[in-house]
């Protein structure tokens, strides 16, 4: 089994916020893995998908009353017929246990939960494999972007289309059909295939629906419900209220790399598609480590563009750019943001900035670095402001 101590760390550090974490994330990102990785002696695993645990549950209070471990594991707890009611008695009642909840999507995402545990939980997003966690699996980046984060095809030895195929046919009856009752599989898939091959631009739902031939409200409510699994993220733009910027158009990332490359038939990869699938990694990167901070994106009206903006405060904005090759990065888009925002640093991540350096353009001084190397300049920043 190969360790993800930093997803450890999020677990036991939401466990000394709240006495339940909810592990949430795609299918086959590695919950039950990572579960079941905390420790057997230590935690009682239930599989929420077997259909005995059903009448096990059925008091809950006997069941957590003969508990003998300090961890309860419900995995796919999704699957009980009433989970809130399960881990809000586990919760209020037994103080003393730790209880972690696995699940592809926010409670509130299904009507099974109308009490969503206010207070008594806190969230950990599990993300495709990181940059910085490469060297547990074994694996060089190219794979990484070629094959996605996803354990079983980042570790297969070739990209095979049938895993990509069988995981959106799942998606849509294990976590889609049941969580929002969507009945056209095909629409719901040409959809997201479609998204898939704009991951990385900007979205409109108006063009959307016209190309594919569907209503506006269908897209509206489809693009919500992969916004709620976190198979999409829609990054919205960071202004403030000028005339020359986007206020509302966002843009969609896809959640894995392997998806992107697969629905645009990039196989093998060409040197130029890198740069998109390298800025898919930085985003996943500081989701995962900034948790807490809205991740924007800047861009005027004449097209010029900066990759992630983390504000801190109103006066104070991180601006982020990603470049598989620092040396072709242009910094007039910088230039011009910063003349609207002067006060905050920043950093151009590539692959290639270990160890990390400054450089300048003009009066402008960047970072380069790699996304290891950003998180603790980041921090450094956030803690000041």
């Amino acid at each position: 089994m190969i360790q993800r101590p930093f997803w450890q760390q999020r677990i036991q550090a939401a466990w000394r916020e709240a006495p339940i974490a909810w592990l949430c994330g795609v299918r086959r990102s590695g919950k039950t893995t990572l579960a079941q990785s905390l420790g057997a002696e230590q935690m009682l695993y239930v599989n929420c998908d077997l259909p005995s645990v059903e009448d096990m549950l059925r008091d809950p209070q006997v069941f957590f009353r003969g508990c003998s471990k300090p961890v309860v594991v419900f995995d796919e707890i999704h699957q009980l017929r009433d989970p809130a009611r399960v881990l809000k008695i586990g919760a209020d009642g037994f103080p003393e246990l730790r209880i972690l909840a696995t699940g592809s999507s926010t409670l509130a995402a299904s009507k099974k939960f109308r009490d969503t545990l206010t207070g008594r939980k806190r969230v950990v997003h599990l993300t495709p494999v990181l940059w910085d966690e490469l060297e547990a699996f074994g694996v060089a980046l190219p794979q990484r972007l070629f094959h996605g984060g996803l354990p079983p095809a980042l570790l297969a030895e070739s990209k095979q289309a049938a895993f990509y195929r069988e995981w959106l046919d799942s998606f849509f009856a294990r976590d889609i059909q049941r969580l929002f009752g969507f009945r056209d599989m095909n629409r719901f898939n040409t959809l997201f295939e479609y998204l898939l091959q704009q991951s990385g631009g900007q979205f409109e739902v108006t063009k959307t629906a016209t190309a594919l031939g569907i209503t506006r409200p269908t897209v509206e409510s489809h693009v919500s419900a992969l916004e709620i699994t976190h198979a999409i993220t829609l990054v919205r733009p960071f202004h403030g209220g000028g005339q020359h910027e986007l206020v509302k158009q966002p843009k969609i990332y896809a959640f894995d790399t392997g998806f992107v490359s697969f629905a645009r038939g990039w196989d093998p990869l060409r040197q130029e598609d890198f740069g998109l699938l390298w800025e898919h990694l930085v985003l996943e990167h500081l989701q995962a480590r900034f948790p807490d901070t809205p991740v924007r994106y800047w861009r005027d009206k004449q097209g010029r563009e900066v990759d992630f903006v983390l504000a801190h405060r109103r006066d104070h904005v991180d601006a982020i750019e990603c470049k598989w090759n620092p040396v072709a990065f242009d910094s007039s888009a910088l230039q011009v943001f910063r003349s609207y925002y002067p006060e905050g640093r920043n950093f151009l991540v590539s692959p290639a900035g270990a160890p990390g350096y400054v450089k300048r353009f003009g009066a402008l001084e960047v970072r380069v670095c790699t996304p290891s190397e950003l998180v603790p300049l980041v921090r450094r920043v956030s803690r000041a402001a």
